[in-house]
């Protein structure tokens, strides 16, 4: 059965625009293992029936359906047991259900996978397994899948989707054992397997025309001349990740843009040697495109959408990311914001050199605008930020860490966006208790009407040194959906035992020194964390801190230069601190974890 994902991709992030259930060009599933069922019948000659049975089945009703209807009527069964007992029932609800319990086999376990290659290579069966298997997913065994393993499969021609993300132990020769042949292949993930080369992509653009999605993430060995055959003969490709593949330059990329014009989603993530060619090419001449992400791809430079055919506009165009290309400047981003005048998802983070000129050329994305990334975007001022929440009220999430310039003015104007879920304010130190009774909606001023209940759900306020354990308490209280709260750094938290029981643990890279200022609280540690205080004598539990509206005095100010050593001395005020590496960031998360939202099967 088909499952459905929306959710809020990166890698935390809205996706581009809700693909129908049964879209057959979605190929990455939102679970490691998209697999619902493992047939334990063999064969319907061992099914034992007495006669009379089998005469009032004939004669009832139900047994009059037509094909069609008994399978949409099985296709809203969600347990596989239940498939499998109607099959049970007669030959021809075994007929009709068979399709939907194979369609993708349970390989979940190995005991599973034993009992579908058993079932695959029976030549005596009922039913041809082999050629009902539509979906086949081994990622949750893939550190037992071997090439042996996967010969078995060799007779299924008829998959249609193929994921083999993480079965680091594969090679060129059991990849190709499947593919080959497989001319109904519209999907294939080998997210991972290092060992795989040029062959394997030679035997798919030689055995899969009708190829719709392609994930070769962190497939290392894998050069510009397979990725230019594939490109030429599997011409319905549509979404393609090429994540980490460090070989790949702009001949094979702009061989994919001339080719695939139905291209809708393409990453780039870490594609170093790409450059403004490529980038030029697939927007120009993918006019359906979706999805573009292009982090760390640090050659591209301004050129690449100046060079964009004039009076000409992109409105497909949802999500761009632009992680860490570094030589972009303001001008770049009035380019991009008038050939795309329908962006819903934008980061800009670590694009150092943009100023308030690129945000007031954003705030003409208006009500499009739902997620906006400008951490490390360090000339940005209150100004900007104020234009663009009043410019774009529908922004759900909004990451601004280490832009230094913010004040409470910015932050208490985003607290009035209705829709905002997330919002990220590492290392902004100029922020204070007033920001934090803003973002909770608490409003101080006499006769003023009873407030809202916050919205927020994720929240990061690490470093941002003049918060205090009462702002924080009040937050928790006003936002009962959040799941999240980064306070690492902030002495009120990592300084008290009683708090830090309910972090998470530090991450095992971290030195001491980071560990020890680590204050993460996510999932029922918030909940926890909130009972504690709400439960503490507040006059114990506030005595070490100063009123919460305190001007920087001399003690704070030495406080926050102790805090601010610690930083720089651990290596925890860089660019890379827990928080930039957290799994709702774009272009981060697990190595093979869940693929961004909009890579997901809707």
């Amino acid at each position: 059965m088909q499952h459905s994902d929306e959710t809020t991709s990166v890698s935390s992030s809205s996706s581009s625009p809700e693909r129908a259930v049964y879209d057959d060009t979605d190929f990455f599933t939102t679970q490691r293992n998209d697999s619902q069922s493992s047939l334990g019948v063999a064969s319907l000659r061992d099914m034992t029936m007495s006669s009379s049975i089998e005469l009032e089945h004939r004669i009832s009703p139900v047994s009059r359906l037509p094909p069609e209807l008994l399978i949409s009527c099985f296709s809203k069964l969600s347990s596989s047991m239940d498939l499998r007992s109607c099959m049970l029932v007669s030959k021809t609800w075994s007929r009709n259900a068979v399709d939907l319990l194979w369609h993708r086999p349970l390989c979940n376990s190995w005991a599973n996978l034993l009992n579908v290659v058993q079932a695959v290579r029976k030549e005596d069966s009922y039913f041809p397994y082999f050629a009902l298997v539509k979906r086949l997913n081994l990622s949750s065994l893939s550190d037992q899948i071997s090439d042996g393993t996967v010969q078995p499969f060799m007779c299924c021609k008829r998959i249609e989707r193929l994921t083999l993300t993480g079965c680091t132990k594969l090679t060129d020769h059991g990849v190709v054992s499947i593919v080959d042949g497989s001319n109904s292949l519209l999907a294939l993930d080998i997210t991972g397997l290092d060992a795989v080369t040029d062959h394997t992509l030679g035997a798919v653009a030689e055995h899969c025309p009708r190829l719709q999605g392609l994930n070769i993430t962190d497939c290392s060995k894998v050069t510009d001349e397979s990725l230019i055959a594939v490109a030429q003969s599997c011409r319905h490709l549509k979404r393609l990740k090429l994540n980490n593949c460090t070989l790949i330059t702009d001949e094979s990329v702009t061989s994919v843009a001339r080719h695939c014009p139905a291209m809708l989603e393409i990453d780039l993530h870490n594609c170093r040697q790409i450059t403004d060619e490529s980038i030029t090419s697939l927007i120009s001449r993918g006019r359906q495109l979706r999805e573009l992400r292009i982090a760390h791809c640090s050659l591209v430079t301004d050129n690449a959408f100046l060079e964009l055919p004039k009076h000409l506009a992109f409105d497909s165009l949802r999500i761009l990311d632009l992680t860490a290309c570094y030589q972009l400047h303001d001008a770049a981003v009035e380019k991009i914001i008038e050939a795309s005048p329908r962006l819903r998802n934008l980061v800009l983070a670590k694009c150092k050199d943009i100023t308030d000129k690129s945000v007031h050329a954003i705030t003409r994305l208006g009500k499009n605008l739902h997620y906006i990334h400008l951490g490390h975007c360090a000339h940005i001022t209150d100004a900007a930020v104020i234009q663009l929440v009043k410019m774009c009220n529908r922004i759900r999430y909004i990451d601004l860490a280490c832009c230094h310039r913010l004040t409470d003015a910015s932050v208490k104007l985003l607290a009035t966006l209705p829709k905002l879920r997330r919002i990220g304010l590492v290392k902004c130190q100029a922020i204070t208790d007033r920001s934090i009774m803003a973002l909770a909606k608490i409003n101080n001023e006499i006769n003023t009407p009873k407030p809202q209940t916050s919205l927020l759900e994720r929240v990061h306020l690490s470093y941002c040194v003049h918060l205090t354990l009462q702002g924080i308490h009040a937050l928790l209280n006003r936002c009962p959906k959040l799941t999240h709260l980064s306070l690492t750094g902030i002495q009120g938290f990592f300084m008290r035992e009683d708090l830090t029981a309910f972090c998470r643990e530090a991450p095992p890279e971290f030195t001491e020194h980071q560990r020890t200022m680590f204050c993460v609280f996510s999932g029922p540690k918030i909940n926890q964390l909130r009972d504690y205080l709400n439960n503490e004598d507040r006059t114990s539990l506030y005595d070490t801190e100063g009123t919460m509206y305190d001007d920087r005095e001399a003690e704070d100010a030495e406080a926050d230069q102790q805090v601010t050593g610690m930083m720089h001395a651990t290596g925890l005020g860089g660019a890379d601190d827990e928080d930039m590496n957290d799994e709702d960031e774009v272009g981060e998360g697990s190595q093979y974890g869940e693929p961004p939202d909009s890579w997901r099967t809707r």
